[in-house]
């Protein structure tokens, strides 16, 4: 070549040009390094209620600056957990999803605080044809007799609901939420307060159930006054008779005849005679 010192300059850039390359990964790849952190997430779908072990569990890369609230570095430290909600492969394991220490797995521990867990028979219509899984929320309605509807002339059936936003923990003997299919049964478990399941309790006892799937993240009460056979027929309400006084009618007061017994009176004297005594007269009938 005309110009070796041109080449030489060439040579020396390309060099150059590699050594900040090489450079650069290596910062770079140390800047990852030190920024990254380790989290623990599910190794598989793993059902709420159930018992963690680390070879449930998996750690895997996650960056520092975006790591959540609750988070757990090491499997071993969620040995014997259970988890209060189902949790799906991949998904971080966090504090908020586990069940306090000491709990026992099975569905007793994904019971809220203060609630109370309690079972009603279904059918498939009752059920929401199968479509009531764990994890969704239901309002329940209760078909039965109004008070006084015996001995009434008019039908007093009424359906009311009785129960709103009611979280259902399981389906039969399954607690699975990640299942989207179908699936009917005979049983539905559902949280509910001490006081709804009173409520509860009664309504099954003096009528029918049945059962309304509603969103999740719908929280508005709907507060009806329930539905009876005159509202469902727009049938309008019964026309009262007021019976018209009459005019009062003289009341006839039948009094006894009272015979009184009267003195007899004396025959007429017809022969009188006139005495004269002195300067006095007197007469004397007979």
């Amino acid at each position: 070549m005309r110009n070796p010192r041109a080449l030489i300059m060439m040579v020396a850039a390309v060099i150059a040009g590699l050594g900040a390359v090489i450079i650069g990964a290596r910062w770079l790849s140390q800047q990852a390094t030190s920024s990254a952190n380790k989290l623990v997430v599910a190794g598989s779908d793993i059902d709420l209620g159930s018992r963690l072990t680390p070879a449930m569990l998996k750690a895997v890369e996650w960056p520092t600056s975006s790591m959540p609230k609750g988070a757990f570095t090491n499997p071993t430290e969620l040995d014997s957990r259970v988890l209060r909600v189902s949790v799906l492969s991949g998904e971080p394991v966090l504090e908020s999803k586990l069940a306090p220490m000491g709990s026992k797995g099975g569905l007793s521990a994904v019971v809220a605080e203060g609630k109370r867990a309690m079972t009603v028979r279904v059918n498939d219509v009752v059920g929401v044809a199968g479509f009531a899984l764990p994890g969704n929320y239901v309002d329940i309605i209760v078909n039965t007799q109004e008070e006084g509807a015996k001995g009434a002339n008019k039908d007093q059936t009424i359906s009311k609901i009785v129960l709103e936003h009611i979280l259902v923990l399981a389906v039969a003997q399954e607690v699975g939420r990640d299942e989207t299919k179908p699936k009917v049964v005979s049983a539905v478990t559902v949280e509910v307060t001490p006081d709804q399941a009173e409520k509860l309790d009664l309504a099954r006892s003096v009528g029918t159930l049945s059962l309304m799937l509603r969103n999740q993240v719908d929280l508005k009460m709907a507060g009806t006054d329930g539905a009876t056979k005159a509202k469902l027929l727009n049938t309008p309400p019964e026309s009262i008779v007021t019976a018209q006084a009459e005019p009062a009618k003289p009341q006839v007061v039948k009094r006894k005849a009272v015979t009184v017994a009267t003195a007899p009176q004396p025959a007429s004297r017809t022969n009188c005679v006139e005495v004269i005594r002195g300067i006095t007269s007197s007469s004397q009938c007979f």
